[in-house]
């Protein structure tokens, strides 16, 4: 049994991109607030565990899947923007610089060992004109996205130079994370399908969550 500990509609949608459908989704709830002077792998890494060992606590002699995507502007961890203003901030600070995203996945396998990878990918969006800053912000797709955008929609016509996983960006990188499944002991067959009888098995959706 899969369980992804996660409220986020874009990881539920990476993972049935590989076929996987979890058994069960439970948003954790832990503190997400940075520690003094935390660098952004580290933060990113302690919170994934921590959101994989809560809702792990919970359930019994399964799979918990988590993870936490931060994007950062050298040593500076940026929010996820959860205000118009917020975003503009993001944006007005990413504006023709390179950043990183960083994201660690963690997963708690049925004897409680806890398992974890974090992978990086470098992203240099391109100037932003005032105009486009504030199309962008009226949008409000970057409301709840770290960093203040969301590249598999329209700010992916702002990235001009991307290093690395695409997926990481959106919020989980698939091919580390199925590596991380399998090497945990986890197996596809036995606890997700994604198709039956040539059609796709339909799953209550995800109405609220953020990277």
């Amino acid at each position: 049994m899969l369980v992804l500990a996660s409220a986020s509609p874009r990881r539920v949608n990476l993972l049935a991109q590989t076929g996987i459908v979890p058994d069960r989704i439970i948003p954790p709830e832990v503190d997400e607030t940075p520690g003094p002077r935390e660098l952004p792998r580290e933060y990113a890494n302690r919170v994934a565990a921590g959101k994989a060992q809560q809702v792990a606590r919970n359930v019994s002699g399964t799979f918990v899947l988590a993870a936490d995507t931060v994007v950062a502007a050298g040593r500076r961890i940026l929010p996820k923007a959860e205000s118009p203003e917020s975003v503009e901030r993001c944006l007005l600070l990413l504006s023709g610089r390179r950043h990183q995203v960083i994201t660690a996945v963690a997963l708690v396998s049925p004897d409680g060992v806890l398992h974890r990878r974090s992978v990086l990918t470098r992203v240099a969006l391109k100037r932003l004109s005032a105009t486009e800053i504030r199309a962008y912000v009226a949008s409000g797709e970057g409301l709840g996205k770290a960093g203040g955008y969301a590249i598999q929609g329209r700010a992916e016509s702002f990235v001009r130079w991307i290093n690395g996983s695409y997926s990481n960006v959106v919020g989980m990188p698939l091919f580390e994370t199925l590596g991380l499944l399998e090497a945990a002991g986890w197996r596809h067959s036995a606890s997700a399908r994604l198709f039956e009888s040539g059609g796709v098995i339909s799953r209550s959706p995800v109405k609220s969550g953020v990277i």
